[in-house]
């Protein structure tokens, strides 16, 4: 006779399994993604020795490519599927169907922003990212390492690279170039808020997806990322400094 009749609790569960796959996932994906960073900003960034924003912005974008390169040589150019950190049984809310990733990424991304806010203004590296980001010349009279300042800032945002790579390449699946795109409407945003304000971040990410999913719904999923930049393109001949942006006096 078998016991499963009076012991149905008995089997086993792979759900917390899985959400302690998922948990580990995330730990190293935001460690690694950040030791990268910091060995990005050690070897192909501080040996250029320039503060000027776009000879960094030139530079970066030529790592990404190598970087690019040695992942396809690596891991190949196939797309691959990428689990999600829990089950994939839609959730309820208010009427809506939502699916557990989607609320992941809404829990997390509300408290990576809310560990950033906290960071910035009440700790000491914080403040010295903000000085040093500021006036990097001043920055360093009044004592403060900028080498050391800026290292520690690229591996703070490799971190917050890593974790929205966790939450997002459950969604778009995985492939070497994923992040371009990603990455191009995440420099879209930040235009479209204001370079310099957090919060004009935050409502730049939150005008371009809700831009873009507008379009989806309304003309065509194909439309969606053209229509975010040309969003973005209008905000910049109207308001060059972004939405929460400060315009800046130039002395000719």
């Amino acid at each position: 006779m078998s016991l499963t009749r009076y012991f149905p609790s008995r089997r086993p569960s792979s759900e917390p399994n899985r959400f302690g796959r998922g948990g580990l996932a995330v730990v190293a994906a935001v460690a690694g993604v950040s030791g990268v960073a910091v060995i990005v900003e050690r070897v192909g960034v501080r040996p250029s020795r320039s503060d000027n924003h776009l000879v960094l912005i030139f530079i970066t974008v030529g790592l990404s490519i190598i970087m690019r390169g040695v992942m396809t040589l690596i891991w190949g150019k196939n797309r691959m599927a990428v689990p999600p950190l829990t089950g994939e049984e839609p959730v309820r809310v208010l009427g809506a169907t939502i699916m557990p990733q989607a609320l992941w990424i809404l829990l997390l991304t509300a408290a990576a922003i809310a560990g950033l806010v906290a960071f910035f203004r009440h700790t000491s590296m914080g403040l010295a990212m903000r000085g040093v980001a500021s006036n990097p010349a001043a920055a360093s009279i009044v004592g403060l390492r900028a080498g050391r300042v800026r290292a520690v800032s690229f591996g703070l945002a490799g971190a917050l690279g890593g974790l929205a790579g966790v939450l997002v390449t459950p969604i778009t699946t995985l492939s070497h170039d994923i992040g371009v795109l990603l990455g191009l409407k995440g420099f879209a945003a930040a235009i479209l808020g204001g370079f310099g304000s957090f919060p004009g971040a935050i409502l730049g990410g939150l005008g371009l997806g809700l831009s873009e999913s507008l379009a989806a719904g309304y003309l065509s999923s194909a439309y969606k990322d053209v229509v975010a930049f040309v969003v973005l393109l209008v905000v910049l001949f109207l308001r060059p400094a972004g939405l929460l942006g400060t315009r800046t006096a130039q002395k000719l």
